[in-house]
């Protein structure tokens, strides 16, 4: 997606599965020619994957990087992405996309985790300075 100041954004518009017979082969994915306006949310740039050496230019990538991707398409990138949420019906795009969690239910079970780790570490304590000393003698 261009922008009025010359910039572009990375707009992910969805996922399709590859074909099981020729992983090197890619789907037919509808396109549509020209300006088009889309419904998206701001993201952060794609996140990196592990991978075992270099990706090879070309349509399919394990990971996406920004710096070579701009230079690749002689564009002057933005520093995220725009997922879109809808799209034409019967593109074939799965756009599913991950949300993160903002609710406080995850900061419950971190702290529950430092507790106990603390009793631990005091019980370990306990034993090993108090209790265990005195048993042998």
């Amino acid at each position: 997606m261009s922008l009025p100041d010359g910039s572009a954004v990375l707009v992910q518009r969805g996922w399709v599965p590859r074909d099981q017979l020729d992983r090197t082969r890619l789907p037919t994915v509808p396109t549509p020619a020209g300006e088009v306006e889309l419904q998206g949310r701001m993201a952060p740039w794609p996140s990196r994957l592990t991978q075992l050496g270099e990706d090879a230019p070309g349509a399919i990538r394990q990971n996406l990087d920004a710096q070579a991707y701009a230079q690749e398409m002689a564009l002057s990138l933005k520093p995220f992405s725009v997922q879109q949420t809808v799209g034409p019906e019967g593109d074939g795009l799965l756009r599913d996309w991950p949300v993160p969690a903002v609710d406080v239910h995850k900061h419950y079970g971190y702290a529950g985790q430092w507790f106990t780790f603390c009793a631990m570490i005091a019980g370990l304590y306990v034993w090993f300075q108090i209790i265990r000393p005195r048993r042998h003698r």
